[in-house]
Order: structure tokens, then sequence, then C-alpha cells
């Protein structure tokens, strides 16, 4: 899906699906901080606008975003990047972020941005599946993927490292 494709796609509902831009960092981030209050994480919260401007929409996008809105007030986001299975030996997306503001959650607008992330995926890098994590403690959510098809990989956990112990890591090379 093109920026322009995915600005043309309005809901009978009136809200409109496009590709965030750089102006709409700010919005983003009011989204993103209201998620982590919502999951009770906001202490370990440190994402900022210039961070989203610097990685999502400088030289080169780590991430892409597509921004549900309605009148011009933010209604939703969801945030993905491609990845690449090799034991599929596809490509696909991995779903970092999405969320719908508490009063239009129930609107099927979380269907409609996860739909259009796998439609811009699938034109923009044939993407093959949609991978995602879900915080164990948030039961909305987890009804809401299981309802849509999604299954636990019983083979995989994820892991993962940070701060002083991924720097001691990367000095290992």
């Amino acid at each position: 899906m093109t920026a322009k494709t995915a600005s043309a796609r309005t809901s009978g509902t009136g809200w409109t699906i496009r590709r965030a831009e750089a102006g709409d960092a700010g919005a983003l981030h009011a989204m993103l901080t209201a998620m982590s209050e919502d999951l009770g994480c906001a202490a370990g919260f440190r994402c900022d606008p210039q961070d989203l401007l610097r990685h999502g929409f400088g030289a080169v996008p780590l991430f892409r975003v597509l921004l549900a809105e309605r009148g011009g007030a933010a209604l939703g986001m969801a945030l993905y990047f491609p990845e690449f299975s090799t034991l599929r030996g596809r490509p696909g997306v991995y779903l970092q972020d999405l969320y719908v503001r508490r009063d239009m959650r129930a609107s099927g607008l979380g269907r409609r941005l996860l739909a259009a992330v796998v439609r811009d995926a699938s034109q923009a890098w044939d993407a093959a599946y949609l991978r995602l994590c879900v915080h164990e403690t948030n039961a909305g959510a987890l009804a809401f993927y299981r309802r849509l098809g999604f299954g636990t990989d019983p083979g995989e956990r994820p892991l993962w490292i940070e701060g002083a112990r991924f720097s001691k890591l990367g000095d290992m090379a």
C-alpha cells in the first residue's frame, strides 16, 4: 500500500487509515504513552517524539506506522516492520504496537488497522505472515487476537537483552 493508497482507505464509520508522516510524531507519542499507561508499564516507557522522528521518518526508516483518524483526531495506530523467517523461507511483518483509543475499542478499528498492516506489508515486501507479542496481563488484547485466529507458537519463547548486557555482547565481536 502506498501512502496515497493508505490515505484513501475510509470506513463507513468515517475514520481514515493512512500512513503516518513526520508531523504525526506528537500524536503517535501520545498514543504510545497512553498504551504504556494502560499496560501498567509507564515507568519503563522511554520513547519520545524525537526517537520516533529519527528512527521512523529519517533517512533509513526502521518502521512504518498506520494512523487511524476522524476529523483530524487520532483514534489509533499500528507500528510495524519487516522480518524474515528462515523456517518459512518468507518475509513477514512484525507488529510492535497496536493501539486503539479506549472509546473506539470494539468498533472494528483494531481489526481494520491489522488488515491495513497485512495489506501494506504484503504489497511492500511480499509478507506472508504476521507476528506479534501480547502482554500476558492484557486479557482484552489476548481475546481480540484469538478471535482473529492468532495462536501461540509452542516452539518459541521471546527473549531479549538490553542496556549494559547488550553493549557487553556487542563488545565480544
